[in-house]
């Protein structure tokens, strides 16, 4: 096991004037919306037909360390995280990369096949090819909620190989009990805010692949889905080869994979994360000893908004390259 770094930034402290999960999570994504980056685009072609669109912030020198950021649910490289993140990465004069997940580029990729939590495949592919491309630079990677879930399966799967690749890793609010998350997401006040919100995303899209690929979904089926019960059990499920949506969730869920990860990796949940329940949250007997993780009281689902009004979004960046960069 690698010797877990030490920390350069100060643990999280929500504002006074933003209180709750709920509010931190909805402002956040709302109102700090992060500053304005100019990406290069790359399309990688994969060899099933398919392509990754990857956008890139550059940097003077040809061994610049990488940060690979993998988004979240319906995320993007213009997602806030992802753009306060880039922005940082710069300015330190590292490369920085967003290899979107399939569907999520602004362009429907060419497969039936869709961004799930479990797609460690696609994380190796794309750690691969940032390798390839850059084979003496340190990569670091950064996984954000459904992202974050998916990164931290893959080092889970992987063990002691994943350092061939990354140096060190960060999960930020990943749903590592899919399960768990699933539940909380469908009931209540969830239930009419955020799975709402991403239904209405997920169900184009899942429609429009309804209507490209013909008997692949049900199309009548997916359009009356109101929670992602139905939806993961109907699309994700189907597409990806698990039988529902509740074995999809226990197979693609990190959590139990933690106690396998032999790279530095920090792994924040708040616990006020109105996607993912405290209770959910595992303890550090339940992770390696290269894990650390850290479970603020508050914060949010990928929020952590500090200062004072409006706001800003300058912990988490800050937090994630401290973490990396203790480990030089």
């Amino acid at each position: 096991m690698v010797a877990m770094p030490v920390f350069a930034t100060e643990p999280y402290s929500a504002p006074t004037w933003l209180p709750g999960g709920n509010l931190q999570t909805l402002y956040t994504a709302a109102f700090l919306r992060g500053p304005d980056i100019t990406y290069r685009r790359e399309r990688w072609e994969w060899p099933d037909g398919d392509f990754i669109d990857a956008d890139w912030v550059d940097a003077e020198q040809d061994n610049a360390p990488i940060v690979v950021l993998f988004h979240g649910l319906e995320g993007s490289s213009q997602s806030f995280y992802a753009r306060d993140l880039m922005d940082v990465v710069k300015q330190k004069g590292w490369r920085g990369v967003v290899p979107h997940f399939r569907g999520c580029s602004g362009e429907p990729n060419r497969l039936p096949r869709a961004y799930f939590a479990g797609d460690v495949a696609e994380i190796d592919a794309m750690l691969k090819h940032v390798k390839a491309e850059y084979p003496n630079a340190p990569i670091y990677a950064v996984g954000v909620s459904l992202g974050g879930n998916a990164l931290l399966k893959w080092l889970g799967d992987t063990g002691e190989h994943a350092g061939e690749l990354v140096k060190a890793a960060v999960g930020v609010s990943a749903p590592l009990d899919m399960n768990a998350a699933g539940h909380a997401l469908d009931g209540g006040f969830n239930r009419a805010t955020y799975t709402a919100r991403f239904l209405a995303t997920l169900k184009k899209k899942a429609l429009e692949k309804a209507k490209r690929f013909p008997g692949a979904l049900d199309a009548d089926a997916i359009a009356a889905a109101t929670t992602f019960q139905e939806f993961d059990t109907l699309v994700t499920a189907h597409l990806h080869g698990y039988k529902d949506a509740e074995d999809y969730w226990t197979r693609t869920s990190s959590k139990q994979g933690l106690k396998n990860i032999a790279i530095p990796t920090l792994v924040i949940n708040a616990k006020n994360d109105p996607f993912l329940p405290a209770s959910a949250l595992p303890a550090q007997q339940d992770v390696s000893s290269s894990v650390t993780l850290e479970q603020p009281d508050e914060g949010g689902h990928v929020a952590f908004p500090s200062g004072p009004f409006p706001g800003n979004i300058d912990w988490l960046p800050q937090r994630i390259l401290g973490f990396i960069t203790s480990g030089q």
